[in-house]
Order: structure tokens, then sequence, then C-alpha cells
């Protein structure tokens, strides 16, 4: 069997953490007591997700799942910085819509080549204790550690871009109709569900007229099924690649049993995935017309579509009969080569969503004490070492001044709870964080 068409899949990424600041001092002769000259730690690298235009797969993401940008060096003394982490680029194919896996939230719809969005945000860099000494405080200790790089877990999708899209029960001809009026070459066998994976061709009208310089992308897609709005047989798989579609092709077999049965299936099915597939541009083929029978039950398949307002283009791919129709209406319903040359919709996007707890912050009750959540504080407790007493005094007195001490009291924290802050555990001593 054919290797599966890979269009979705799940990945954790994790931008690299700050580099620590240092905490040192200039040791010189004659210099019996230096000040401070901690360097600063290096930004870790953040990772992105970059739209390359010769992909067509998310193919590079079937083995490996967990990616990792590098972590900034360290802070040294004599001010002396840490390098930067390289940034992580992830590249997607065009089409390619990210979603945050746990919240389910849309993220980024990415189409445009060279497209980027951020998807995980390097830690910041620790300062050094050069930047804590003061007229009353000539020798601090306290620097910084690096800010964690952020950790996203993400679902990519990729929704094919194609100008037209065949669709249609398995078996109704669609790969013979894409090899027919492109220079692609499906694989072609008479039983049901010969195409698991969508082909892609490209739709030379200039070969038709000279004077039409427009090419289109044609893609057949996998044949659909009853039920697979629901997820039956190749299901969401296969509807979501039909959003993409400037033009949709609708095959229907005139030598199956019933082809009005064949033709309310599929227009159901996408009805029930997405309304707006339905008001989609849409071209009925009537394929296998060299079928005996095949001009009896046209006749009557024709002018139920006419009452729908929709038109029907009888042809047999295989014959090659009413190719030059075909390819009329194809030319009639795209756009013209200024709109064809951008993407389709939606446009792409990237999704920027206001955090309330990005300055500020919550405090919630949690099943084992309290949990102070919010982008600035959280930083606040990953910088800090607590194994040194200037930084953690610090720190107590940053959260009082925040307010955080005293939104934990009217919360009814008590001496002995235990208090979140990130990945921090602190335990309440009952006394005044000042």
């Amino acid at each position: 069997m054919a290797e599966m068409f890979l269009d979705h899949v799940l990945l954790t990424v994790t931008a690299g953490d700050g580099g620590d600041g240092a905490s040192s001092f200039r040791r010189e002769a004659h210099v019996p007591r230096g000040g401070p000259d901690g360097g600063d730690g290096g930004r870790g690298g953040s990772a992105n997700l970059v739209v390359d235009a010769g992909l067509t797969t998310l193919g590079d993401y079937r083995f490996k799942h967990h990616f990792r940008a590098t972590s900034g060096g360290h802070g040294e003394g004599s001010k002396r910085h840490g390098k930067a982490g390289r940034d992580l680029e992830l590249p997607v194919p065009p089409g390619t819509v990210v979603f945050d896996s746990g919240t389910g939230d849309l993220i980024a719809d990415l189409v445009v080549k060279s497209q980027a969005v951020m998807i995980a945000r390097g830690g910041r860099g620790g300062l050094g204790n050069v930047h804590f000494a003061s007229s009353t405080h000539r020798v601090p200790t306290h620097a910084q550690k690096g800010e964690p790089g952020q950790e996203r877990h993400i679902r990519l999708e990729l929704r094919l871009i194609a100008d037209i899209g065949l669709v249609g029960l398995p078996n109704a001809g669609k790969s013979t109709i894409l090899g027919a009026v492109t220079a692609a070459d499906p694989r072609v066998a008479d039983y049901p569900f010969t195409t698991l994976t969508p082909n892609l061709g490209v739709l030379d009208l200039e070969a038709r007229d000279a004077t039409d310089h427009r090419r289109a992308t044609i893609a057949d897609l996998p044949g659909l099924i009853e039920g697979a709005s629901s997820g039956a047989g190749l299901g969401h798989a296969f509807l979501r690649h039909v959003q993409r579609t400037r033009v949709m092709a609708h095959v229907v077999d005139l030598a199956a049993r019933d082809p009005e049965w064949d033709y309310q299936v599929i227009r159901d099915e996408l009805g029930q995935h997405d309304p707006a597939l339905l008001e989609k541009a849409t071209l009925i083929v009537a394929n296998k017309l060299d079928v005996p029978g095949a001009e009896a039950r046209l006749v009557a398949f024709r002018k139920a579509r006419r009452a729908e307002g929709l038109d029907v283009v009888a042809i047999s791919a295989r014959d090659g009969l009413g190719m030059g129709d075909l390819l009329a209406a194809f030319a009639e319903l795209l756009p013209d080569a200024a709109t064809l040359a951008q993407p389709g919709e939606p446009a792409g996007v990237v999704v920027h969503r206001f955090d309330a707890t990005e300055s500020g912050f919550a405090v919630e009750r949690a099943t084992d004490g309290y949990r102070v959540r919010g982008r600035r504080v959280e930083r606040l407790a990953a910088q800090t070492n607590f194994e040194n007493e200037e930084s953690a005094e610090r720190f107590q007195r940053d959260l009082a001044r925040m307010g955080v001490e005293k939104e934990l009291i009217k919360a009814g924290v008590a001496a002995g709870d235990t208090v979140h802050i990130g990945s921090i555990e602190l335990e309440w001593d009952g006394q005044p964080w000042i």
C-alpha cells in the first residue's frame, strides 16, 4: 500500500532558556574590593514555523514530534555577556493551520511563501549583578537566573491550497479526469479507494486558448463515503482540503446504479461538515458517458441539477469525450490571472490574543494550596536564585510591591500553605513579604 499522505500532526515545541546572569566582582591588583562586573545571560532561541513553498505534506514530522531551540549562554565576569541561543525554524507547507492542541485555539493560518509565526518565545537572559549596584548598595550579590523558554503543544493541519478540487464518491473517476486535463500521473485502478492521498496537477489553460495565460492547480481529493462528516472513512482528512479550493468540481459516476443518490450523499456530507461549502463555486461533472445507459440517466440527472441552478458537464474522461467542454467550464469559473496568483481564502492570518495576566496577575485556590498566575510574576519567580539570600529577599519585596501578598491574604492563605508561582513552590510563613 502507498504511504499515507500526512496532513495532520501533533508537535511539542520548546524555546531555549535564557542564560543566567553572573554574580562576580572585579579583581585587580591594588584594588582590594572591586565593584560588581557580572555580565548578562544571552537570550534563548525562539521557535518559529515558516512556510516553505517546496513542501506539499507534513511528512517531515512523521517520526519526530519534539523540537527545541538552543539556550542562551551564561554571563561571565568582566561584564561579558552570554551568547544568544539560535532560533529554531520549522518548515511547513503552504496551507498549514496551527492550533493550540490543549485549548483548540487557532494560532495561525499560514498560506503565503516565507510567512512565519513564533510558536514559542525564547527566555530572557538574566541580568548580571552589575545592574543592581546603587549608591547605598555597592556590592550586590544578586543576579538574575535566565527565564525558561516557552513550551507549546500544537496541532498542525494541512489544508491543500488548490484552485480546483475534484470531489466525489470513490471510483467516480476523479483520478482519470486529473490525468486527462493535466500532466499528473495519478495511480488509477477500477476499485474503490484507489486514491488514498491527494494528487495535484497543473491545468495550463494556454493549451486550450493561446490568449489565456492562466495556470491553475487542480487536486484529486480522496473519495468520500456516507458518514464522512462524522469521521467515517477518510472523513475529516478529506473534508479539510475542500475548504481551500476556489472551485469545487463534483464528479458523479453515470455508470452507478443511482447517480442521484451518489450526488446527494456528497452534498449532504459537505453541508454537515461546513454549510459554506455548498455556497462555493461548483461545477457538476457527469463522468463515464461512454457506459451503456449513461445517456438516459444523464437526462433526469441534468434536469434535477438545472432546478438547483447548477451546471452539468457530461464527459468520458477515459475516451476524452466532452473534455473541451470541461476545460471551457473551468476557464469560465476561475478568476482572472492576477487573482489566481494570490492565495485563496482564507488569507494567511496570525492570531494575537490579549492576555489579561501578561502584566497583571491572578490568585487562585489550588488543591494543594494557592496558585499565582501571571507572566510577569512567573518570570520573576523563575529568574530568582532562592539559594542567594539577597535574591530571595528582593523577590519577596517585589511581590509585596506588586500586591501579590495582599491578594493572597484576601484569598485566605494561612501559615504553612503552599504558594505556587510557575514551577516554584513557596511556603507561606504568615509573615509579611517586606
